[in-house]
């Protein structure tokens, strides 16, 4: 059955909504350089990450942070190999890697490119803020001469930059606006605002997007695009993404389930879940996009919550009696539309997945009928009846192996009676 969403929801989001609708924006994924920098994680095997940049490339990201090779030489030899193998399979992911504002950082990315072909994209990065010149005894003179020392190095070697001024967030506009110009005016061509400790806001967000705007508008230097990457230490990541996306950042950054440094970063698959419900991903393919998760989360040691939105086993799962009956009433109406919708705000099956209905202590007989049916075993009035005590006098759904024990039991009671 057809429906237009207008007909059964009434949207709240679109009322008075500031932009819309979302822009262009292009996908940068950082899961194997900041992602690799949370302290629980392992460094994925090179097998792993070459699965990693295949996901990527069918999910739409554009681009990818591959690592620090001038960092160790596994480092270097996984950059080498990834860059290798995007030239080779053709891969429409554009490689780029991190250093600090050191020649030495970058000298090991320029030898990479010529090996193997491909201009790796410099992300160069030196700390910005107040706080971090006061710890590291720095001053802005010694920060203006390191960044042009690093950029003229990679500019002068074919290398596209990207300048990364770690901490924007929290730095002083007349010292961003001296890093900025001084970056631009040596060929940086673009500019890479953070919240690297998971300072901002939305209106920080926004504050900063536009001073930026406002500054290279006034520099003559509008070509200059601007990327966006943070941090989620307040919780607030994602929306942060979202924002900068609405004021017209080029470039979003995100990992593969949030990992990074501390509580990590901006996940990226809720980024592109949130812009495709969002109708600004109509044309991209998310068809790998639990995919991409989960073999992230095995790669590197880290476990997906079960509540964690649209790729944790309790994501479109339910045992409550009244939520499962809805459900389970839009099923009999031949309706997969309204059922994947009835009680989700995100539809599972635009992204693989289907709505699950379990027993437990909350359930009711509609839960257990539709269990059993799906089961292709026919939900006799009593056996739900035995089902539903069980569920009852337990604590926790019931596993599948004990429904169909009781189904098995039941079964032979009934014969022997």
């Amino acid at each position: 059955m057809e429906h237009s969403s207008d007909d059964l929801i009434y949207d709240w989001n679109e009322i008075g909504r500031r932009h819309k609708p979302f822009g262009a924006v292009e996908f940068f994924d950082e899961t194997l350089r900041d992602g690799l920098q949370n302290p629980s994680v392992k460094d994925p095997t090179i097998g792993e990450k070459l699965e990693l940049i295949h996901l990527m490339s069918s999910i739409g990201i554009h681009a990818a942070d591959i690592g620090l090779p001038g960092s160790t030489k596994r480092a270097y030899d996984d950059v080498l190999r990834m860059c290798q193998e995007i030239v080779s399979a053709k891969l429409p992911l554009r490689p780029a890697a991190a250093g600090r504002t050191v020649v030495a950082d970058i000298a090991p990315m320029v030898d990479i490119s010529q090996k193997a072909g491909v201009a790796l994209e410099v992300y160069t990065f030196i700390g910005s803020s107040p706080i971090r010149l006061y710890a590291e005894n720095w001053d802005l003179d010694r920060l203006l001469k390191s960044s042009a020392e690093a950029i003229d190095f990679a500019v002068k070697n074919g290398l596209p930059v990207a300048y990364v001024t770690e901490d924007t967030i929290r730095s002083r506009p007349e010292a961003l606006a001296a890093l900025f110009k001084n970056a631009v005016d040596h060929g940086a061509s673009r500019l890479c605002l953070c919240d690297t400790v998971g300072h901002a806001t939305p209106d920080g967000t926004r504050n900063l997007i536009r001073f930026t705007r406002n500054l290279l508008a006034a520099m003559g230097a509008s070509h200059v695009k601007l990327d966006f990457h943070n941090h989620n230490d307040r919780g607030l990541g994602l929306v942060n993404a979202l924002i900068a996306v609405e004021e017209g950042i080029d470039r979003v950054h995100g990992t593969a389930g949030g990992i990074g440094e501390r509580v990590g970063n901006t996940a990226m698959e809720l980024i592109l879940l949130n812009l495709k419900l969002a109708g600004a991903l109509d044309q991209q393919d998310l068809t790998n996009l639990i995919r991409y998760c989960e073999v992230a989360s095995k790669a590197t040691g880290m476990p997906v919550p079960v509540n964690y939105p649209l790729v944790g086993a309790d994501a479109f799962r339910t045992s409550t009696g009244v939520h499962a009956a809805a459900i389970i009433k839009a099923h009999a109406k031949g309706d997969a539309w309204l059922a994947d919708r009835i009680y989700s705000g995100v539809p599972a099956g635009m992204f693989g997945r289907s709505q699950e209905i379990e027993i437990g202590p909350m359930s009711g007989a509609s839960n257990v009928q539709h269990w059993l049916r799906a089961h292709s075993i026919e939900p006799d009035a009593g056996l739900v009846q035995e089902i539903l005590r069980q569920a009852k006098n337990t604590n926790q759904i019931l596993a599948t192996e004990a429904v169909l024990a009781t189904v098995k039991a039941y079964r032979e009671g009934a014969a022997g009676a």
